[in-house]
């Protein structure tokens, strides 16, 4: 625990004067930034974000409060505006809650990692950024080359009235190739990405120059590309594009808050309803679906949630029918749907929302090669670089960065502006093979909720072959 433990536990016993329960989140993060473009350095900076949510229930209603004034007399008073304003609205509440939906739990985590970022120097990170880049200049046509890095250092402590005490620590790290060929009007970018709990570890010079290399030598072979065919055909979709499949046509629309309403304002609602939960056969027999946040290395990896719930790893989709929701305590309460532990905020000035942590589709059987090989005439696709999908998660469209064709069981040519589009549930069924090895791919940028909150999300997914999906090219 930190030291502010003994400020906490005063304040505390101020809030057990007026309600029957109350607690404190407390969340430091610390956030670096260095980029390199082009061999050179133009971000160095660093951030840190510290302070308190205060949390009370009255009457069957939680309320909320946040500082950054971490004295006793700062965590007092914001205790008192939680109160009041609390005691003002609980006439309204949605419903009526109990302090069974804040366990009364105790532990520490700490994030997987083989070194820390607090032992990984700046001169360690800059060569690694500096050598990608250069790595990347083998031809004229490479316009910009790019590397970036995002370190994230997270305390998150947790105590309330009733005895609970977590304490949650957390290294992060995002490194982001990026390499521009252009020639005319045309261009064509290919990334690649580490993203998800690791330590100092992940700036091993050499792993990034073997990287650089891949990405700049596959943005010139799409410039030379043809734009890729358009008409129905079998889809093999890697790991870095199912990443983006599976946030969006399951996490979001299986978050119990969105299916009673919440975010219909903002971010919409979700095609699934209530009674599908152990009814809906949502893809084909293969798809089998885990909220997992006890998996390491994942960037939403955790053993408590944020409202202290302990972390377990579910079955959400099981042979392709629905199973359990992305609702937290609350949520549960309210739906009548079985849940998981994703009660979660993005800062200390926040309240926990129902949020994905870590979505990933299980592996099945086949290898890669193997699931090339059962496609007569189809294409293969790395990297999502666009997205659409309506307010209900439904209908959808998705462009990758690389695309390959597939004929007769083997691959050939690279294409340019590979496009896919579909329904969900048509799509998911339309799931026939499922690869044997996974990959753990993430995103720092996931919003929700108002006001907005900005949080990490992990999916990790092996490759998959859908059949018979409608494809599309960009323009000549």
């Amino acid at each position: 625990m930190t030291s502010i433990s003994h400020t906490v536990a005063t304040a505390l016993q101020f809030a057990g004067t007026q309600v029957p329960w109350a607690a404190v989140r407390y969340s430091r993060e610390c956030t670096t930034h260095r980029v390199v473009r082009n061999d050179l350095p133009q971000t160095n900076d660093t951030s840190i974000d510290e302070g308190a949510m205060c949390e009370v229930l009255l009457d069957g209603h939680f309320g909320y409060a946040a500082t950054a004034d971490l004295s006793a007399a700062g965590l007092q008073e914001a205790f008192s505006r939680a109160i009041e304003t609390t005691r003002a609205s609980t006439a309204r509440k949605a419903h009526a809650f109990a302090s069974r939906q804040r366990p009364a739990v105790t532990g520490n985590y700490r994030s997987a990692r083989a070194r820390d970022l607090d032992a990984t120097g700046l001169a360690e990170i800059m060569d690694c950024l500096l050598a990608a880049t250069a790595a990347m200049k083998c031809a004229d046509t490479l316009v910009n080359r790019m590397a970036h890095a995002m370190l994230v250092q997270t305390q998150v402590d947790y105590f309330t009235s009733a005895g609970a005490q977590t304490s949650q620590s957390f290294d992060m790290v995002s490194l982001n190739l990026s390499a521009t060929a252009a020639q005319g009007s045309e261009s064509q970018t290919r990334s690649w990405s580490r993203t998800g709990q690791w330590g100092g570890e992940v700036f091993a010079r050499e792993a990034a120059v073997q990287q650089a290399r891949r990405v700049a030598a596959e943005a010139l072979a799409l410039l030379a590309a043809p734009n890729c065919p358009s008409g129905p055909m079998d889809l093999v979709l890697m790991p870095d594009q199912m990443m983006l499949q599976i946030h969006e046509s399951i996490g979001h629309p299986l978050e119990l808050d969105r299916i009673l309403g919440d975010e219909r304002n903002y971010a919409g609602w979700s095609f699934v309803q209530p009674e599908d939960f152990g009814r809906l056969r949502y893809g084909s027999e293969l798809m089998n679906i885990s909220f997992d946040p006890t998996r390491a290395h994942e960037f939403a990896s955790y053993a408590y949630d944020d409202g202290g719930n302990p972390a377990t790893k579910e079955m959400l989709i099981e042979g392709g029918i629905l199973k359990r929701g992305l609702g937290a305590l609350e949520s549960q309460e309210r739906s009548g749907i079985p849940g998981v532990a994703n009660f979660r905020a993005a800062s200390w000035n926040r309240a926990p929302i129902d949020r994905m942590a870590n979505i990933n589709l299980e592996p099945g059987t086949a290898s890669l090669q193997d699931l090339i090989g059962q496609v007569e005439h189809g294409i293969l696709m790395h990297t999502n670089r666009s997205w659409s999908i309506d307010d209900y998660r439904n209908k959808f469209q998705f462009g990758c960065e690389y695309g390959q064709l597939i004929e007769n069981g083997r691959l050939g040519a690279v294409v340019r502006n590979p496009n896919y589009r579909g329904i969900t549930v048509d799509f998911w069924n339309r799931l026939a093979g499922v690869g044997r090895e996974d990959e753990a791919h993430g995103t720092p940028n996931c919003g929700k909720g108002e006001p907005n909150q900005i949080i990490r999300v992990g999916h990790a997914s092996p490759p998959c072959l859908f059949r018979g999906v409608e494809v599309f090219g960009g323009q000549a």
